[in-house]
């Protein structure tokens, strides 16, 4: 005996249907049957194409084609298979068996032509009854759907008014806790970025969850499928959309399958009514959002609007080859890999040769130098921008913190107000709701706790603070060169006032020619000189000769890279002299040196002579310009080379002497403030 039912909610709702088809059990004994078997294993389970394997209805046919079934009794025909090829699969195995089927008014064989030819009649209005059923549900759906009024489950932050309208959830916290997922990800430009503030931050969000059979809002740490969930939604842009996803048949594993197909966009969809309720954001902002998040990182993006990377290369995606059109391409460079190279593949991979390539570095600093000469002028107007907003914004965290404080407030109340109305005496029930209560005073006292914490931590601009803004957008050229401005900062900038950049380059003059297109039209063009690849730049010969004589004479690295800095010399990848660029000229050229001073102890600098003598640096100065105490110098901003037996000598000694004993400088051939003049 064979039962089945489309659907959980049938099967929790239509008890009737099962009373009827358990009832015929007796129907079977009845016709004499004493061994009856009931296959209730697919209560639930849809017949339909492409629905997932009926186990019950599997057994059954293996038990009829091992010849242990004499009868199949079932309510109708329906309930065996609403597909023809199960139903033509179970009459075969039946007629080859000498099984017998069997329903509330018949019994049927197989063998008889009649008893075919009315099973296959019942069974073919069987499918048909479905397709038709079908087909006028989905038209009666539509037809609904078209109207707008089709209203399945909302998604979080929304609801039904008495009068059936969509309306935003009048719970603030939960307006609020959308809102910020917006916000949160126009400030990042990336789900992931937008998913790891929730979770650092420690923010709940609403979803729709079942509680007791019932849809209810739970507040919970949101996944990142769930943010990614409501920033694709149109729902949240005020658009009602039907048939966003298809659902399809496909052949898997010699069985046919339903499985969802991908999300249309919101025009594409069966439905599409802009307008239609009251949205978190406007549509020009989602349609934003959707090719922002479109071109985050995925292949065949356009890298100039995808999402901000922590790689070096400043101008990524932003350029293209004048020569073929083509975006140029990073890669990066160097023992760190973080020396970028922009490159135009032209017709290499069909086995031609590269558009043209240059080295990055030098290119995004002259990059930079153009950003700062054209918005500079407006730094100070920024600047104030600044701290206007600096001083209205809505700490988002503090603010969930608050509104989950004044809900679970509410709870700790009412779990108070269950428990004074029991009955004390009644132990089982006031220990419970006394539990209760606990935890919600509990929970109350972590969130205060929480926020105080983030009060202490939150600080007022002051009016240092003030200052030090307006200084940096009055030097705005010094806060792009500073070393502390994040490079994700900077491609934020670049790609908000640059539509894009058009590089070509003069193979006789070997110089880059950029033109930049600006947001809202405006170009302008500049030149500079294509930066040489490493076998090219060589360290000039000049520079070589400064480390090799200053390392001979057992100067540190360090040393002499200030040296060279303060001379204005350059690597020859145009960088400033560092200890750690000196070491690596000695050791490709092969100058010995070293990384701590070895000097000659009987050598001076000027601090070391004056602590020597007991007096200032000025003395010794002094000393020097007066042509009293020889000094030597490898180079200009080298350090001085004093000798100990210099300093020991007359006539420095003497005059170091009377200056200890009269606390007064006398140098040889000046006159002292306190001698008398011998003029009338």
């Amino acid at each position: 005996m064979y039962l089945r039912q489309s659907s959980d909610r049938q099967v929790r709702e239509n008890l009737e249907s099962q009373r009827l088809q358990y009832g015929l059990k007796d129907r079977a004994r009845d016709l004499g049957w004493r061994d009856v078997e009931v296959l209730d294993g697919d209560l639930g389970c849809s017949a339909s194409v492409g629905a997932p394997p009926r186990q019950d209805f599997d057994r059954l046919v293996s038990a009829v084609a091992l010849g242990e079934v004499g009868i199949i009794m079932s309510r109708e025909v329906s309930r065996l298979a609403r597909t023809d090829k199960d139903w033509c699969h179970l009459m075969e195995v039946c007629r080859v068996f000498d099984t017998l089927l069997g329903d509330e008014q018949q019994v049927y064989d197989l063998n008889q032509l009649d008893d075919q030819l009315v099973l296959g009649i019942k069974g073919t209005m069987s499918v048909l009854e479905l397709n038709v059923l079908r087909l006028r549900l989905l038209q009666g759906v539509e037809a609904k759907a078209r109207r707008g009024e089709l209203k399945r489950l909302l998604p979080p932050g929304y609801v039904l008014d008495p009068a059936g309208k969509v309306v935003k959830d009048p719970d603030l916290r939960v307006q609020q806790a959308i809102g910020v997922v917006f916000e949160k990800f126009r400030e990042a430009w990336s789900v992931r970025q937008t998913f790891l503030w929730f979770r650092d931050e420690g923010i709940e969000l609403p979803v729709n969850k079942s509680v007791g059979g019932k849809m209810s809002v739970v507040w919970q740490r949101p996944s990142h499928a769930f943010i990614d969930d409501i920033l694709h939604n149109p729902f949240y842009a005020g658009a009602y959309v039907y048939g966003r996803r298809t659902v399809e048949t496909v052949l898997k594993d010699s069985r046919l399958v339903k499985r969802m197909g991908q999300p249309r966009s919101a025009e594409k969809c069966r439905v599409f009514i802009r307008d239609h309720h009251e949205g978190y954001i406007g549509w020009e902002v989602f349609e934003e959002n959707q090719r922002k998040m479109r071109n985050n990182g995925s292949w065949g993006s356009d890298d100039s609007v995808a999402g901000v990377r922590a790689g070096q290369g400043l101008l990524v995606g932003l350029l293209r080859c004048g020569r073929c059109g083509r975006r140029l391409h990073v890669r990066y460079w160097g023992k760190r890999g973080t020396s970028p190279r922009y490159s135009c593949r032209g017709e290499f991979g069909e086995g031609g040769r590269y558009c043209l390539g240059f080295g990055g570095r030098s290119v995004d600093a002259r990059f930079g130098e153009e950003v700062t000469r054209v918005i500079s002028p407006l730094g100070m107007a920024a600047s104030f921008e600044a701290v206007e907003r600096r001083c209205t914004a809505v700490d988002h965290s503090h603010q969930a913190l608050a509104l989950q404080l004044q809900q679970v407030e509410f709870e700790a109340r009412r779990a108070f107000e269950q428990y004074n109305e029991v009955d004390a005496r009644n132990r089982l029930v006031a220990a419970e709701l006394e539990r209760r209560w606990n935890d919600k005073l509990e929970e109350v006292e972590r969130l205060k706790s929480t926020l105080a914490e983030s009060d202490s931590n939150a600080r007022e601009l002051t009016d240092d603070d003030r200052e030090l803004i307006l200084a940096l957008g009055e030097r705005f050229d010094l806060v792009w060169m500073s070393e502390n401005c994040p490079i994700e900062l900077k491609k934020k900038i670049l790609r908000t006032i640059i539509e894009e950049g058009v590089v070509d380059m003069n193979d006789e003059t070997r110089t880059l020619r950029f033109t930049i297109h600006w947001k809202g039209g405006a170009h302008s063009q500049f030149e500079m000189q294509k930066p040489e690849s490493g076998s090219e730049q060589q360290t000039d010969e000049g520079d070589l000769d400064i480390i090799r004589t200053m390392a001979k004479r057992g100067y540190a690295d360090k040393v002499i890279a200030y040296v060279l800095a303060k001379l204005g010399r350059r690597t020859g990848k145009g960088n400033k002299w560092s200890q750690l660029s000196v070491a690596t000229a000695r050791r490709n050229h092969k100058i010995p040196g070293q990384k701590q001073p070895k000097l000659d102890p009987d050598i001076f600098s000027q601090g070391q002579a004056a602590r020597y003598c007991g007096v200032a640096s000025l003395t010794i100065r002094r000393l020097v310009a007066h042509g009293l105490l020889p000094m030597e110098q490898a180079f200009p901003w080298a350090p001085w080379e004093i000798r100990k037996s210099d300093l020991d000598a007359m006539p420095v000694r003497d005059i170091l002497d009377r200056l200890r004993k009269t606390g007064k400088l006398y140098l040889e051939g000046s006159v002292s403030a306190n001698q008398l003049s011998l003029s009338l």
